[in-house]
């Protein structure tokens, strides 16, 4: 672990949750954090969240933050805590599916595109959220607590806060229609952006390589 970059990452949060990107990284590389008391954790890979799961201290809450395939889905789900990138009813229906099968509820997070210059990214379109959360919401077998999204890949500053903002708004307006108990969760920002995120008001961010580069 990179001591200097932790500590700056926990003195920034005030409150926000910090989620460990463990993609590429050793196993000792990921327990070096685990030690210093961490048990939130992401992979956006299945394969990579299985092989973790099973070999890693069965108390961390694994997230899933890549596009996740249809046929991964029920792989997964026995030891995945949180699925941040729900991005369609159809895979929504097919995680309920699996889930009313091994009899769990899982925590789940709409994935948003806000950065319209990023065209080869996934997500739901902000003018989607009330009528696909009003669809999810049927579903008894998932949580969905809130939204994720990630900045555009620009140096602009200015650029990378208004869409920020942008997801704050929606969080907002979110929170306002179902309830801010239900909705709890806003997860911006990565090691690149993720003071900007936290500045913006992001409950959760989601940081790889500035903890382990």
């Amino acid at each position: 672990m990179i001591r200097e970059h932790y500590e700056q990452v926990k003195s920034s949060l005030h409150g926000a949750v910090l989620c460990v990107v463990t993609k590429r990284r050793t196993d000792e590389e990921v327990m070096s954090y685990y030690e210093e008391g961490e048990r939130i954790f992401a992979e956006n890979r299945a394969q990579d969240l299985i092989r973790r799961a099973s070999a890693l201290p069965d108390d961390i809450s694994w997230q899933f933050i890549g596009h996740l395939q249809k046929n991964k889905v029920r792989s997964i789900l026995p030891v995945v805590s949180c699925i941040q990138s729900l991005d369609s009813i159809a895979l929504a229906e097919i995680i309920e599916k699996e889930a009313a099968r091994i009899n769990k509820t899982v925590d789940v997070l709409a994935e948003f595109h806000l950065a319209s210059e990023d065209e080869n990214k996934t997500g739901l379109n902000p003018d989607e959220a009330f009528a696909f959360f009003d669809e999810v919401m049927k579903l008894e077998h998932l949580n969905l607590c809130g939204i994720m999204a990630m900045g555009p890949h620009t140096d602009d500053e200015q650029r990378v806060r208004d869409v920020f903002l942008q997801g704050k708004k929606l969080f907002d307006a979110l929170q306002e229609r179902y309830g801010k108990d239900r909705i709890t969760t806003l997860s911006m920002g990565m090691s690149s952006d993720y003071k900007t995120a936290l500045s913006c008001g992001s409950t959760m961010v989601r940081i790889g390589t500035y903890l382990f580069e």
